[in-house]
């Protein structure tokens, strides 16, 4: 998937990778969030992911020109999951838009574990 922004002097192109990177980046910077993890959906089995490989916590749709983002993380034990997740959604529907242009139609958070 490609983004193309076209503006007065010409077309911006935005690789998929660029997105999912700056989606992670935006979440980890919540307080609460330990880290994102990935669902092998083969198996059920959830695997924590280092910066390295921030982009498989995180999926991106581009729909009639907005995105839709997936999140899927592990929350520290004893902080409100619902403010976490509100904090997160606030983060990264404003860190997209203002990064790259494009208006977020829906960001999306799975909590995947919890981390003593």
């Amino acid at each position: 998937m490609e983004c193309k922004i076209k503006n007065e002097i010409g077309t911006i192109y935005i690789i998929e990778d660029v997105l999912l990177k700056l989606a992670g980046y935006a979440a980890l910077e919540c307080y609460g969030i330990v880290a994102m993890s990935s669902k092998r959906a083969t198996d059920g089995i959830v695997e924590w992911l280092g910066r390295e490989n921030l982009a498989k916590g995180v999926q991106v749709r581009l729909a009639d020109d907005q995105l839709d983002v997936d999140l899927f993380i592990i929350v520290e034990y004893g902080i409100s999951i619902a403010e976490v997740c509100k904090t997160i959604v606030d983060t990264v529907r404003y860190k997209l838009e203002s990064m790259t242009g494009l208006k977020v139609r829906k960001v999306s958070v799975t909590v995947e574990g919890i981390r003593v």
